[in-house]
């Protein structure tokens, strides 16, 4: 196991909790000189907060634990391609690489939708490395959103 596959592992079983809490799985983590510093998961239902996304929290602790907004020697794991609104919020921390489990072709707006992560026209772009342990992730998502359907229906 490589590096990437370590921590999008670690990444997962965030996602996991998420899972635990009916919540759509999406897990983060945060990793700077190759310690995890910040750990996310979704909470919107949890929370009744369109903000509490994985990668929100994961900003917000990592900011926290160093101490400065700018996260530019990080890098982020995430079990899913980011909306635009966490999008906004990686380019904003000046995070310096995101590493993708699922793309996201609703929503996603590291290169699914959009690119808002590499735009030119922004002060700062961030490194994409897109389908880490990707067929795990996506199982767990398709998995979930089955059981959803199958609880609605009942």
């Amino acid at each position: 196991m490589n590096q990437d596959e370590k921590y999008m592992k670690a990444a997962i079983r965030q996602a996991k909790k998420a899972y635990a809490l009916d919540e759509v799985p999406i897990g983060c983590v945060i990793v700077q000189n190759d310690k995890i510093i910040a750990r996310g998961y979704n909470r919107r239902n949890t929370e009744g907060n369109t903000l509490a996304h994985a990668e929100l929290t994961a900003i917000r602790k990592a900011s926290k634990k160093t101490g400065d907004w700018r996260l530019e020697d990080c890098t982020m794991y995430v079990t899913l391609e980011p909306c635009q609104m966490c999008a906004g919020a990686i380019v904003q921390s000046r995070m310096k690489k995101v590493v993708i489990g699922s793309m996201n072709p609703k929503a996603g707006c590291a290169g699914s939708v959009l690119n808002l992560l590499q735009m030119q026209q922004f002060n700062h772009q961030v490194e994409i490395e897109k389908g880490v342990l990707g067929e795990e992730c996506s199982a767990m998502l398709s998995t979930f959103f089955k059981e959803l359907r199958q609880k609605k229906k009942s």
